[in-house]
């Protein structure tokens, strides 16, 4: 059974189109920029769960392409940005939009829409129609990166 991570690896984005959990399009009035400055449905995340998703096989599994210094996870991938301060670089807004769907941030990035659900391709048939990370789990993810300082790594 492909995992919802490897289903999303293979699939290629054609036009960027961001849609909630049930299929309803995200309204470009969120976006603002580059960042998506309210949660998803209105959710609160909490660090300790996103870390959990940043690091799991069978749900975010960021750590096959992100380093984090912090990060207890073996065999960290170097294909994307270490991410030990980006909480320093980007808001919270940024990196929603940047885990919702990349694609409108930077047209072409391999780093999957987590979730999108419109206007992809190759997806298995077990996972059509629903996106990777749920608005929660999304959310959780936010609050865990943001939390990536530098005053996280003083003494």
């Amino acid at each position: 059974m492909i995992s919802r991570l490897l289903a999303a690896f293979i699939c290629v984005a054609a036009m960027p189109a961001c849609t909630d959990a049930r299929g309803s399009l995200i309204s470009d009035a969120m976006i603002v920029g580059d960042a998506m400055r309210e949660p998803i449905l209105g959710k609160q995340g909490r660090a300790d769960i996103g870390a959990q998703i940043f690091e799991a096989r069978e749900s975010g599994h960021c750590v096959l392409c992100h380093q984090v210094s912090s990060s207890t996870a073996l065999f960290q991938g170097n294909l994307g940005p270490n991410l030990d301060l980006v909480g320093d670089r980007l808001s919270a807004g940024q990196l929603r939009l940047r885990l919702v769907d990349y694609q409108r941030v930077r047209p072409g990035t391999v780093m999957p829409s987590y979730y999108r659900i419109k206007d992809l391709y190759q997806v298995g048939t077990d996972f059509g129609g629903q996106p990777i990370l749920t608005a929660q789990e999304i959310e959780d993810l936010v609050a865990y990166l943001t939390q990536l300082r530098e005053t996280q790594h003083a003494p």
